[in-house]
């Protein structure tokens, strides 16, 4: 989403909470518009509360590069309160003052374009999606090309969800009228013949077919220098790092950022914490990189993304391996590698202590399945907690080889306890295979 919105605005508002300062969304909506290369006005919010400190937050934004003009800098702040109302005029006219800066004009006379914010099936009234009208005005019965979807305008409804019979630049309207469900993000352009919409949107649903079935993978560590192997320009491998604390964060960008060379420069374009997000895989999609995990997971959405997507993501759980391997790919000479196979994911639903056996996990197998002394991790909160190995697998009473998805199973960790109702354990499986170019 804030993906998209950088892609589609002209002007980025970031509000950030006096009383809570600068938080990982904050960043990541900071790289999203700095990838998009759209210039960035900060609104702090919530300044009516007794533990508002805009200083704090300006002092965290001049860390991400976002320096205040009374500090020195070239970022614009304003100082609000969504509750009182307070500093929204104020807003509002330095908002006017930079589009005029910029000269951002749009020509209302001409055939509309925009682009998709958001779509959805509604029962009673079809495909709708709301476009973000850019140049120009679309008017009732308009014809319109969108994607691989082509259609007439047969209603248009306001953000106050009211009828409309046109909109100009800058006003969102939701469009009843799509054949299909349009993808977000998609441009929306009016033709001037139905009959030539409907020929465009075949035409492109026919290439977008076409690539589907020729789909190349995104860029991995093994092809990342195999592009361009006669290129004399130095290469720029793009990494979106995400580490379970802070503190290995930093070592491992600072430990990254040192690798660069002549030929290679490696560029960070989002370090965070937390499991890998679906946001970090579109990031990755946008900027054509790959994703570095270090002690986490990605979430099950994210992973569905990623291979949707063909983004490439890397597991760590030491650093030394992790800057080692990145150096290997960017000369060119990877060793032999032992690649990760993912079998299963398994949900704790209840703890018991069995005497002289230790604490067996009740499970219930939600994806792959669960093998007897394959390799596993303890998740909590999509954080890795524990890395070891299956001990025992049963079914009711008996021993079993292994678990399929979709039933219950009694799992214990080999000297390990401390499991909680709510972790998952992953099951995975150590493969060695030799490193192509």
């Amino acid at each position: 989403m804030r993906a998209r919105g950088a892609e589609v605005t002209d002007i980025v508002v970031l509000v950030v909470a006096a009383d809570d300062g600068v938080m990982e969304q904050t960043r990541e909506a900071i790289n999203h518009a700095r990838a998009a290369k759209v210039p960035i006005m900060v609104a702090v919010n919530k300044m009516d509360k007794e533990a508002a400190n805009p200083d704090r937050v300006k002092r965290e934004l001049a860390e991400q590069g976002l320096v205040a003009e009374d500090w020195g800098g070239d970022a614009t702040f304003s100082y609000v309160s969504a509750k009182t109302r307070e500093g929204l005029d104020d807003l509002l006219e330095l908002l006017a003052l930079q589009a005029e800066i910029l000269e951002l004009k749009a020509n209302p006379k001409r055939p509309a374009v925009g682009h998709i914010v958001e779509a959805k099936l509604d029962k009673g009234r079809g495909s709708l999606g709301t476009v973000l009208i850019q140049q120009g005005t679309l008017h009732m019965g308009d014809a319109f090309v969108c994607g691989v979807h082509s259609g007439r305008v047969r209603a248009m409804f306001n953000d106050q969800g009211k009828k409309v019979k046109e909109a100009g630049p800058s006003m969102p309207v939701e469009v009843q009228g799509f054949e299909g469900v349009p993808e977000a993000g998609e441009e929306f352009l009016v033709i001037a013949d139905e009959k030539q919409a409907r020929r465009i949107a075949e035409a492109r649903a026919l290439k977008q077919r076409e690539r589907e079935l020729a789909k190349e993978s995104k860029i991995t560590l093994e092809t990342f220098l195999a592009r361009k192997a006669d290129s004399v320009e130095a290469e720029v491998l793009n990494l979106v790092v995400k580490a379970d604390v802070q503190g290995s964060l930093e070592a491992i960008t600072e430990a990254l950022r040192k690798l660069s060379t002549d030929k290679v420069r490696i560029n960070v374009i989002h370090g965070g914490t937390g499991a890998v997000s679906e946001s970090d895989v579109l990031l990755a999609t946008a900027s054509n990189a790959i994703i570095i995990g270090f002690n986490v997971r990605p979430t099950s959405k994210a992973k569905e993304l990623a291979e949707q997507e063909k983004v490439d993501i890397r597991f760590y759980d030491i650093i030394y391996k992790l800057v080692e391997e990145i150096k290997s790919a960017m000369e060119g000479m990877l060793a032999p590698v032992e690649r990760e196979v993912f079998l299963g994911t398994a949900d704790i639903r209840e703890i018991f202590s069995v005497p002289k056996v230790g604490v067996i996990a009740g499970c219930h197998v939600s994806d792959g399945k669960m093998l007897r002394n394959a390799q596993a991790r303890l998740l909590r909160d999509g954080v890795v907690v524990h890395t070891g190995k299956i001990g025992s697998l049963r079914r009711f009473k008996d021993d079993v080889r292994e678990v399929a998805k979709g039933y219950e199973c009694g799992i214990s960790l080999e000297n390990y306890n401390d499991v909680k109702v709510g972790d998952s354990i992953e099951a995975f499986e150590i493969v060695e295979e030799a490193a192509t170019l």
